[in-house]
């Protein structure tokens, strides 16, 4: 599988990267390992968590997440055949505050390390922009880290335009660290959160992107066409918003591409996804052996210049 570039950052990962949100909440320990052992046979070998994972699921602690995947690559001896990806700074008890203070990342990065069993991270995201924190607390606390080798790369996720430019200028003026790597969420369900000036930030700093929720939490796949087919799934929560004028004409959307080159709807939205431009390698999850074919068809898939016209067409956002 031919790899892709995260940037300037030097990290070479899979065209898709897998989103461990997953694991110990929609798949326990052993269907967790079941589904890594399958990634990692197709190639797929870079993985995404954070130390947030899967805390919104009943009765399951922060760090879940982590500690599968830690037990894992120990259980299997690939460490050095896996990109491992986390962040930090979301808040670990519900309602509790975003923090990016010097202090409190340098904790959550060593627990973190705890919890994967490893010796270094390759990618290290600021989970959530903390405004009541500057900038350069974050890049200070993760120079010590990297001075150390204990974290190869830094990343940022979810910040406003105005936060990242300031942290890249910050990190340039000061000589701290800069994030090499941005993660928005960003589909064809949502666009106006990355297209526009953070994409321009992106580009002109050449930063990679990793777009996450990129099946918009399942409802991209197709299954999701009325209400009723919410009810008892775990997803509810996160894809029944999409179920509006504007989902429906996007789902029509991608079963007219799918039906064209006879793949999944998961495999096209994947695939317009890595044809945007400034996408480096979306993040995806999958729950079952079955949903792992379509992130080939995302790969495999051309999708014309025609074809990514009706799809922009179908999402295009509304002032």
């Amino acid at each position: 599988m031919e790899k892709v570039n995260l940037g300037n950052s030097g990290i070479k990962s899979a065209p898709i990267i897998f989103g461990g949100n997953v694991f110990g909440w929609t798949l326990d320990e052993k269907e967790s390992f079941k589904m890594l052992d399958e990634l990692f046979e197709l190639g797929f070998t870079t993985i995404d968590t954070a130390d947030v994972y899967s805390r919104w699921a009943d009765g399951v602690p922060h760090g879940t997440s982590e500690r599968i995947i830690g037990k894992w690559i120990k259980t299997r001896k690939i460490r050095d055949k896996v990109t491992l990806i986390t962040k930090g700074g979301s808040c670990l008890q519900p309602g509790g505050p975003k923090n990016n203070s010097r202090d409190y990342l340098t904790g959550a990065a060593k627990d973190s390390l705890l919890r994967l069993q490893t010796d270094y991270i390759d990618l290290y995201f600021t989970h959530y922009d903390d405004k009541e924190t500057p900038v350069e607390e974050a890049l200070e606390a993760y120079q010590s880290f990297i001075s150390s080798g204990e974290i190869k790369h830094i990343g940022a996720s979810n910040f406003s335009a105005e936060r990242l430019q300031k942290s890249l200028s910050i990190a340039a003026e000061k000589d701290l660290p800069p994030y090499e790597v941005f993660q928005p969420e960003y589909n064809l369900m949502v666009r106006d959160k990355f297209e526009g000036e953070i994409e321009e930030i992106c580009s002109k700093n050449q930063l990679g992107v990793v777009p996450y929720f990129s099946l918009a939490s399942g409802f991209l796949t197709g299954k999701y066409r009325k209400k009723e087919d919410f009810e008892g799934k775990d997803r509810k929560i996160f894809t029944e918003k999409f179920l509006n004028p504007r989902g429906e004409k996007i789902l029509k959307s991608l079963d007219q591409i799918s039906e064209k080159h006879q793949v999944s709807q998961a495999g096209i939205a994947l695939a317009w996804l890595m044809k945007r431009p400034g996408v480096s390698a979306p993040i995806a999850s999958a729950t079952k052996s079955s949903h792992l074919k379509s992130f080939i068809e995302a790969i495999e898939v051309n999708l014309s210049q025609e074809d990514m016209e009706v799809l922009n067409k179908a999402s295009e956002t509304q002032d």
